[in-house]
C-alpha cells in the first residue's frame, strides 16, 4: 500500500505540474489536425482546377496531409517536454531500417511518382511497357495495370516499367503503315506501283498529307520488293492495314501480278556405276 501511495502521489504531482502542457498539447493535436485537413482540401481543389492528373492529385493530397500531421505531432510532443531532436533521430534510424527492408517497394514508389509526374502514358493509352503490350487501365503508386490485347489483366511493378523501354503506341494522332510487297521478276514494277497508288488514293481513311510513299526498295532473292507507306489516323491503323493487304492480294491476282514465296528447286542427277 505504501508503494501504491507513492506511485499515486508521483503521478498526481506530474499531472498537476504538467496538466496545462498536456491540455495545450491536446489542443494543438485537435486544432492542428483540423487545420491539416483544411489546408489539404484547399490544395486539392487548387490542383484539380489546374487540370492535373487525378492520380497525382490524390498522391500529393496524402503526402501533404501526413506531412502536416507529423509537424503537428512534433509540436504537441515538444509542448509536453518530449525532446523532438531525439525523437527525430530515432525516427530517422527507423526510417533507414525500414527503407533497407523495403527497398524494392520504395523503388516501385519512386517509379510511380515518376510515371505520374512525367506522363510517359496515361490511362487509356495503348502501350508496350516492360515487354507487355496492351491498354493502360490504372496507374498506381506501386504498380500499373495493363489489359493485353487478348483481355488478360497484367499487374506490372512500376520499377520494371521505368527501367525498360516504354512505347506509347497512340501518343501521336497519326501513324505510318509500313508494308513490303514482293512481286515476281517477270512482272512490271511500274504497273504494280500504279496499282498500289490507286488503292491508296481510293481509301479515304488514308491521309493525303503526309503523302504516301510507293517505291521499289530492293531486289530480293526471289522477288522484287516494293514498299508502301501510307499515313493514317492512329485509331484506324489496324483496320486500314488489314484492308490494304486484302485489297492488294485481290488486285494483283486480277492483273496477273504474282506475289512470290520462297521456294527451292531440287535437281536429282543419276550416275551409272560401273559393275
Amino acid at each position: 500500500m505504501e508503494t501504491y501511495a507513492k506511485v499515486t502521489k508521483i503521478a498526481w504531482d506530474w499531472i498537476t505540474a504538467s496538466g496545462p502542457s498536456i491540455l495545450y498539447a491536446l489542443i494543438i493535436l485537435l486544432v492542428g489536425r483540423w487545420l491539416a485537413k483544411w489546408v489539404t482540401y484547399l490544395i486539392q481543389r487548387a490542383l484539380e482546377r489546374t487540370g492535373m492528373d487525378a492520380t497525382l492529385v490524390h498522391f500529393l493530397e496524402k503526402l501533404i496531409y501526413y506531412t502536416l500531421l507529423i509537424a503537428v505531432a512534433l509540436a504537441a510532443a515538444d509542448q509536453v517536454g518530449i525532446k523532438t531532436t531525439s525523437f527525430l533521430a530515432i525516427l530517422g534510424a527507423a526510417g533507414l531500417a525500414v527503407g533497407l527492408a523495403l527497398k524494392d517497394s520504395l523503388a516501385n514508389f519512386a517509379s510511380g511518382v515518376m510515371l505520374i509526374l512525367f506522363h510517359p502514358f496515361k490511362v487509356g493509352d495503348a502501350v508496350t511497357a516492360a515487354g507487355i503490350s496492351g491498354t493502360v487501365v490504372r496507374i498506381d503508386i506501386f504498380n500499373s495495370v495493363i489489359h493485353t490485347w487478348d483481355n488478360q489483366k497484367v499487374i506490372i511493378p512500376n520499377s520494371m516499367i521505368t527501367s525498360d523501354v516504354i512505347t506509347n503506341i497512340n501518343a501521336n494522332p497519326t501513324r505510318r503503315i509500313d508494308l513490303v510487297i514482293g512481286i515476281g521478276y517477270e512482272d512490271d514494277p511500274i504497273q504494280a506501283k500504279a496499282l498500289l497508288l490507286q488503292l491508296v488514293q481510293e481509301d479515304r481513311r488514308i491521309l493525303a498529307d503526309p503523302a504516301p510513299t510507293v517505291a521499289l526498295a530492293e531486289f530480293g532473292d526471289s522477288s522484287v520488293n516494293l514498299v508502301l507507306r501510307p499515313w493514317v489516323r492512329t485509331a484506324e491503323y489496324w483496320a486500314v492495314r488489314f484492308d490494304l493487304l486484302e485489297k492488294i492480294k485481290r488486285t494483283f491476282d486480277e492483273h496477273q501480278i504474282t506475289i512470290p514465296y520462297p521456294q527451292r528447286d531440287v535437281h536429282l542427277h543419276h550416275h551409272d556405276r560401273e559393275k
